[in-house]
């Protein structure tokens, strides 16, 4: 074969696979070079639920935070703090705790008095969540 067309075909095939790599693993690739904004937590996207939502006063209540970025994907190792003004999380009136790797951090809100707990959660300390949750004691 003439060494023209050989070399002619090897920059073909070079180039195809090129294309095919690129085409079928645009997305793969684009996660790996994009930057890295996707581990800041979301004050919109990030969430806050307690149950029960009315308790007995002295019973407890499960709270979990979920920190989520804006892309809604879970974030770990996020420090969450969880802030009440009635009632007791975790024994005190504010609570720091690290989410876990699905994104959750778990508390529990007690009361000895009958009222209306409002929860607000923060995470790393300056973003506070836009969701918040009252929780009544009776």
């Amino acid at each position: 074969m003439d060494k023209k067309f050989v070399f002619l075909m090897i920059v073909f095939f070079l180039v195809f696979g090129v294309f095919i790599t690129s085409t079928l693993f645009n997305k793969q690739i684009a996660n790996i070079t994009r930057a890295s904004g996707a581990a800041e937590p979301s004050s919109q996207a990030s969430l806050i639920f307690a149950w029960p939502l009315t308790a007995k006063v002295g019973s407890k209540v499960e709270v979990n935070v979920i920190v989520r970025n804006a892309n809604n994907s879970t974030l770990e190792k996020k420090q969450v703090k969880l802030v009440t003004d009635l009632g007791l999380i975790n024994g005190s009136q504010e609570s720091i705790l690290e989410s876990d790797k699905t994104g959750k951090a778990s508390f529990v809100l007690s009361s000895d008095t009958a009222g209306v707990a409002n929860l607000t959660a923060f995470v790393n300390g300056n973003i506070q969540l836009s969701q918040k949750i009252s929780v009544k004691f009776e």
